[in-house]
């Protein structure tokens, strides 16, 4: 299991090779604050590296979802659209947003690490 990061603030995991998992990482979910509504990109649609593939919407503000990776949603979280709050209580576990087949493996690759995450935020 291989978690990493953008600078946009998703997390995409890769647990087996049938689709990579995404969501937003404690820092964004902690910025955004309480999450109200989320719209998910349609099961099937392909996205490149950096697409906007949805909107996060909360108390404070909107903030675009971006693709980490190229490729084909297979599945989305359909637990947020009735409690969009998940985000916030489990933002890498149950309040997963996506699940993605990735089209090209040297972009999650290119990705950060936790520990290179860890500087961004601290540095922010």
């Amino acid at each position: 299991m291989t978690t990493k990061y953008t600078p946009d603030h998703e997390w995409i995991n890769i647990a087996d090779r049938e689709a990579a998992t995404v969501g937003i990482t404690h820092h964004a979910q902690d910025a955004l604050g309480d999450v109200v509504f989320i719209d998910l990109p349609a099961v099937g649609r392909s996205f490149k590296k950096g697409d906007v593939a949805g909107v996060i919407e909360s108390v404070k503000a909107a903030a675009d979802l971006y693709m980490p990776v190229s490729g084909e949603v297979v599945e989305v979280n359909e637990a947020l659209r009735a409690d969009p709050s998940l985000v916030n209580t489990d933002p890498m576990g149950h309040g997963w947003l996506f699940k993605v087949h990735v089209a090209d493996m040297a972009e999650f690759e290119q990705l950060m690490d936790e520990p290179a995450y860890d500087t961004l935020v601290k540095n922010a």
